[in-house]
């Protein structure tokens, strides 16, 4: 046998043993953050999966396969005008309510596409970090100063993290644009405006469907949650009928997939997200069995689900064993956090911001947490800098982001996002303190 070789599994088999061995199944501590992490997992596969990331995979699948390579890099590619390419990247989030997570297949589509790092990587942050249901929560809830910080500063993130990554990884930039000089144009099967048409009403599904419940009853924002079903179904009919006009699909298979999803919502009418799971099995039917370009796009999204899937929810299950759920406790004491995010110093920045990148805030929710944890004594500057890290970030984010663009990208984009974050947090502490 030559031990050379097997070393490292001998390695893995011991620490995996002494971990089970010494594992403190006694502690109640221990106990619950097991079932933090559970619950955690739970609530995210209820309220996640079907509403955000399936809509997102199909999103990403059909930016591969119906989106042109060359469209990708004239406006985000290497070689795509810097103002253009980090503007349409760096605002993206004001459409877009997703969290840290649902966002990732939209950015492993467009940069598989041929994205260049800088522009992916200002839209990888600015996706969850600057919607504008989010910003406008934040300045109802925490302050106006606040509300106005975060939108500034996720902007200015946004631009200039994507050009850090492009300067820091420069040279490999040059390869990708001189090897994009020599790529043909390919053959266009559809006008641009049916793509866009197409694009805006699966955008439109995914934002209306998740449209959450404002705190007061009246108000734009609870007109558009009262028929945020009605759209959403208005939008799924005119995507239907694109798909069978311009995509080819059989009208017939279009009815096959409509019919459960009708009979879903009638005997299930204050239940939305089953006809939503219908509807969207149906369509992974109808084109899984489809040999042509549709066929395509389900075998696309299928392996965007098969990357990301297994990922998020191992990163999912350990953030909630040390974090635990929002308002609940895991491995870490909530204490500890708000006693080391008091005052303005530099290190209660910089923690703010480091913790913030790990734990995972679904759409919306880092603001009733954040309320919490300022009531506690937290102070503005680390505030800030959680909301400027926190939505863009998460251990299952960055463990994506790593089969994505590797683990040295992966790893100057999380530095420089805490980074950034903690800087701008002493300086916005600072300001509000004078």
């Amino acid at each position: 046998m030559e031990w050379k070789k097997e070393w490292k599994p001998l390695l893995i088999i011991v620490a995996v043993f002494f971990s089970i061995y010494y594992l403190p199944v006694e502690s109640g501590r221990f106990r619950i953050s097991v079932m933090e992490s559970l619950y955690l997992a739970k609530w995210y596969a209820r309220e996640h999966v079907i509403l955000c990331l399936l809509p997102a995979f199909f999103i990403a699948g059909a930016i591969a396969v119906f989106v042109s390579q060359a469209s990708v890099m004239k406006y985000l590619g290497a070689r795509a005008h810097k103002a253009l390419a980090y503007g349409v990247a760096s605002v993206s989030g004001t459409i877009l309510a997703v969290c840290s997570c649902t966002v990732l297949p939209l950015f492993a589509g467009i940069y598989k596409m041929g994205a260049g790092i800088g522009p992916a990587t200002a839209f990888l942050y600015s996706g969850p970090a600057i919607n504008v249901l989010a910003i406008i929560l934040t300045a109802r809830i925490l302050g106006i100063e606040l509300g106005l910080a975060r939108a500034v500063g996720a902007v200015l993130f946004g631009i200039v993290i994507g050009l850090l990554m492009h300067v820091i990884f420069r040279s490999e930039e040059l390869e990708k644009a001189n090897e994009q000089i020599t790529m043909p144009e390919p053959e266009v099967s559809r006008p641009l405006w049916q793509n866009v048409l197409y694009f805006a009403s699966m955008v439109g599904i995914l934002v209306f469907a998740n449209w959450g419940k404002p705190g007061n009853s009246v108000g734009l924002w609870y007109s558009i949650y009262s028929l945020k079903w009605l759209v959403t179904g208005l939008l799924t009919l005119a995507f239907s009928v694109m798909l069978v006009f311009w995509f080819g699909i059989k009208w017939w298979k279009i009815v096959f997939a409509g019919i459960p999803t009708i009979i879903a919502v009638v005997l299930f009418p204050h239940k939305p997200l089953l006809p939503f799971a219908v509807g969207v099995i149906c369509l992974s039917i109808i084109t899984s069995t489809d040999k042509g370009e549709t066929g395509e796009w389900f075998a696309s999204s299928w392996g965007f689900a098969m990357q990301i899937l297994p990922l998020l929810f191992f990163g999912v299950l350990i953030a909630g064993a040390l974090l635990g759920r929002p308002g609940h406790e895991g491995l870490i004491p909530s204490v500890w956090v708000s006693r080391a995010v008091g005052g303005n110093s530099l290190l209660a920045n910089f923690f703010a911001s480091f913790a913030g990148a790990f734990m995972y805030f679904a759409t919306l929710t880092e603001v009733p947490i954040l309320q919490g944890l300022i009531s506690n004594g937290m102070g503005k500057g680390p505030a800030l800098a959680l909301l400027l890290a926190g939505p863009a970030l998460s251990l299952p984010n960055m463990l994506v982001i790593r089969s994505v663009m590797g683990t040295k990208k992966t790893a100057v984009f999380v530095i420089l996002v805490i980074v950034m974050a903690t800087i701008s947090g002493v300086i916005y502490g600072n300001i509000i303190q004078s």
